[in-house]
């Protein structure tokens, strides 16, 4: 870790559980764990307890990703991904995930990697409402407006 990386307190709900850690150096995301055993139905959803709660310093939060190789493998996802943590929130982490696979179940024992936990430097925006925003380049152009994959591949 380096000198300027944030302090972040943390409490074990379950505390036969690990600390979220980083796997390998230059890691983004610290992996989170299941504090219980479950198995995820095709296209089921649950929120699955972490076994920790955390206190953020102000000015930053916590995102909750979904592991590539659960997505890759078993069509493992989290349904509002990133899930956020807001600095001021105090309650042990859970994590809701979702199995998008159409025939299989996945089944999942505690401490078992289930997540990734990403910590960022958050501003907080002084909304000014204004009666016409400034113009832009892209201007009111919405979702599909850069082409996207068919203009590339079309």
């Amino acid at each position: 870790m380096s000198a300027d990386s944030p302090e972040v307190l943390i409490t074990r709900v379950d505390v036969d559980l690990p600390l979220p850690h980083y796997a390998h150096p230059g890691d983004a995301g610290a992996d989170l764990v299941t504090r219980i055993d479950f198995s995820l139905a095709p296209f089921e959803r649950r929120r699955v307890p972490t076994g920790i709660a955390l206190a953020l310093p102000d000015g930053y939060a916590a995102f909750v990703h979904p592991r590539s190789g659960l997505a890759a493998k078993h069509g493992i996802t989290i349904v509002n991904a990133p899930g956020t943590v807001d600095a001021g929130y105090r309650g042990e982490i859970e994590v809701t995930l979702y199995n998008s696979d159409p025939e299989h179940s996945v089944s999942f024992h505690r401490g078992d990697r289930i997540a990734q936990l990403v910590i960022q430097q958050v501003a907080r925006a002084r909304f000014v409402e204004a009666e016409v925003l400034p113009g832009s380049v892209r201007g009111e152009a919405g979702f599909g407006s850069s082409g996207g994959w068919a203009a590339a591949h079309g």
